[in-house]
């Protein structure tokens, strides 16, 4: 008898794969079957995903999963960064291409917006942090400036309920990745009828909300045909990629944070019950929804996207760093300035290099001009926040936090890891690296009845992947 099989299409902002998840011997054990970039373009002014694209890539995996042989594959779990989403039509067709969150559209609204609604009532009703490309600023950007959306907009799906619906023909919207956009109730964990009356957005364009654990539907027929795959489950996951990290982190205690690395880093705490009070709202701390009810308290910060877009930089000019390259030449570095990782001017820049050098000139009036010393400065400025936003959870909880999870593709960079237990001052545990994966098939294991709890799930993950321990030096 062929072993179940699990598959995790797992998104993120710069690459996507598909991999494949079997149980042997009481372990979990994974297989990459697909692996693909995830580039956006810009036509005109406006940067898009490659929805096209991304969807090809998708069958593509689907595609190779199908020659395997020695395996039944049972369902399929879609999860993918947060926030963005396009509009189907009446006819069930797509009216729009998703933009990309670091597209620049909403700022045009902003005004427009707070005349309707003010920031402290916005985050009373949603509990989510401000960003400026949150869910409720694009539809509001969608039905202020767009005729087309306004005239023939029929539906709104998230990425990953997208991704779902053309493979199985079902419309819904998943809660965790509903939860990112600002536009649900926080404590009544639904769509929130008080804000959408009060930006005049029509709330009978979302779709209904299912839990992570559920079942949404089958392949098509005309999908199967196309992948030679069979009936295959599709399961609705923990769809927003940090909810099924943190799904498949092991945490073991009340006085642990999790820190999600990959392009963003997400610094938060498990929590049963969203916590919006004053404080909360000073930090602009966010409450996302998560798997089994639970509340992803948490901030989204810039992540190794520094380092990526500075290797893009130096590598579009000839030099031909890897990241190890640069790591090496960090760690030769004699500088110790840092940039704050937090400012707007590293959220999309065209150079990051630039930006890098015009801050550290304008904040410790010095030109850096080696590698090491500007990739230094962002890996400081990274570690400073993260001890700047763990200490802000222990005034708002009263916890005293002694561990920080890392997990993510992010903590292959040893270095890293190292940086935040010297600069926290706190034990580091790094594991598993794959956490997205495993927590988007932890939640499809759940729903087909093979474990009964997370918590059965979590066991499983702690005695299948390694994990490695980081003191302060």
């Amino acid at each position: 008898m062929n072993k179940k099989a699990y598959i995790a299409i797992d998104l993120g902002a710069s690459s996507g794969r598909l991999i494949l998840g079997t149980m042997e011997e009481g372990k979990l054990k994974l297989e990459e079957i697909h692996r693909f970039a995830n580039e956006p373009v810009h036509l005109g002014k406006t940067l898009y995903w490659d929805f096209m694209r991304i969807f090809h890539e998708i069958k593509l995996g689907l595609k190779k999963a199908a020659k395997f042989t020695n395996v039944e594959i049972t369902s399929i779990g879609i999860d993918t960064w947060g926030v963005d989403g396009a509009w189907l039509d009446k006819k069930g067709k797509l009216l729009t291409n998703p933009v990309h969150y670091r597209d620049s559209r909403t700022s045009e609204i902003m005004e427009d917006f707070y005349t309707k609604i003010t920031d402290s009532k916005l985050y009373d009703i949603t509990g989510i942090q401000k960003m400026s490309f949150n869910t409720v600023y694009q539809l509001y950007h969608d039905f202020k400036t767009n005729e087309v959306v306004r005239t023939f907009g029929d539906k709104w799906l998230f990425m990953p309920d997208l991704i779902a619906y053309f493979l199985t023909g079902s419309t819904f919207n998943e809660y965790t990745i509903a939860s990112t956009g600002a536009l649900l109730d926080a404590a009544k964990r639904e769509y929130s009828k008080e804000l959408f009356e009060a930006l005049e957005l029509p709330i009978d364009k979302m779709q209904k909300l299912v839990m992570p654990g559920t079942v949404v539907g089958s392949l098509t027929s005309f999908i199967q045909e196309e992948t030679g795959l069979g009936n295959v489950k599709v399961v609705a996951v923990g769809s927003h990629d940090t909810a099924s990290a943190v799904a498949g982190s092991p945490l073991e205690s009340e006085n642990e944070v999790y820190l999600c690395c990959g392009t963003w880093c997400l610094m938060g705490m498990e929590l049963s019950d969203p916590i919006m009070d004053e404080r909360s709202k000073d930090f602009n701390v966010t409450n996302e929804g998560g798997v089994e009810g639970t509340i992803r308290y948490l901030k989204n910060i810039n992540g190794l996207w520094f380092l990526q877009q500075l290797r893009k930089v130096w590598n579009d000019r000839g030099l031909n760093v890897s990241f190890p390259d640069i790591i090496a030449a960090v760690k030769n570095s004699n500088s110790d300035y840092a940039v704050d990782a937090k400012d707007d001017r590293f959220m999309a820049p065209l150079d990051m290099e630039k930006e890098i050098i015009a801050y550290c000139k304008e904040t410790y009036d010095v030109t850096l001009t080696e590698i090491g010393d500007i990739a230094k400065a962002a890996y400081n400025g990274l570690g400073s926040l993260y001890k700047e936003i763990l200490e802000q959870f222990e005034q708002i909880t009263g916890k005293n936090i002694d561990t920080i999870r890392m997990v993510g593709g992010g903590i292959q960079d040893q270095y890293l890891c190292q940086k935040v237990a010297d600069i926290t001052g706190k034990k580091v545990v790094a594991g598993p690296i794959e956490a997205s994966c495993i927590g988007n098939m932890l939640m499809q294991m759940k729903a087909l009845g093979d474990i009964a709890s997370l918590a059965e799930g979590r066991n499983i993950v702690k005695g299948s992947f390694e994990q490695k321990e980081y003191r302060q030096q």
